[in-house]
């Protein structure tokens, strides 16, 4: 064979004309895996804090767009936001740390009162509230029309 590959050499597809591959089939004779669902989030579950960084960068950002009011790249603040919070010194730091802490106190107290909460039992007060009054609607309205057919 002239100028030809040899079969022991695997062909080399074109990376811009491969197609992406969807997941592989099972194979036979195996079960397919499910997958896991995920666990729905609590909205009433207290929030984490922000780090101190974060705390830094609330500050920051304020004053980086008083400076640069025409600058509208989200990504230029937050290289910005952390050169800065690079080159500042520990003591530069303390604020900020000094509020994380502060927010972290808050939150771990809240995350307590809402486990107790939980282990207390679920919390379908509003739930219930609004199934027991649409339950006494169609109690009433089941009366009412219980009334007419007695009328006949």
């Amino acid at each position: 064979m002239k100028g030809g590959r040899s079969k022991a050499e695997p062909k080399k597809a074109d990376s811009k004309l491969a197609v992406k591959k969807s997941a592989p089939a099972p194979k036979a004779g195996k079960k397919p895996v499910a997958k896991k669902a995920k666990a729905t989030k609590d909205p009433n579950k207290p929030k984490r804090p922000a780090s101190a960084f974060f705390v830094f960068m609330e500050e920051f950002r304020k004053t980086f767009k008083e400076k640069h009011p025409n600058n509208k790249s989200v990504a230029a603040v937050g290289k910005a936001g952390g050169d800065k919070w690079k080159s500042l010194s520990t003591a530069e730091k303390a604020p900020f740390v000094a509020k994380a802490e502060k927010r972290k106190t808050e939150y771990n107290k809240n995350i307590e009162a809402y486990n107790k909460k939980l282990a207390e039992g679920p919390a379908d007060d509003e739930e219930s509230d609004k199934s027991k009054s649409e339950v006494d609607e169609e109690e009433d309205g089941e009366e009412e029309e219980d009334d007419d057919d007695d009328d006949e």
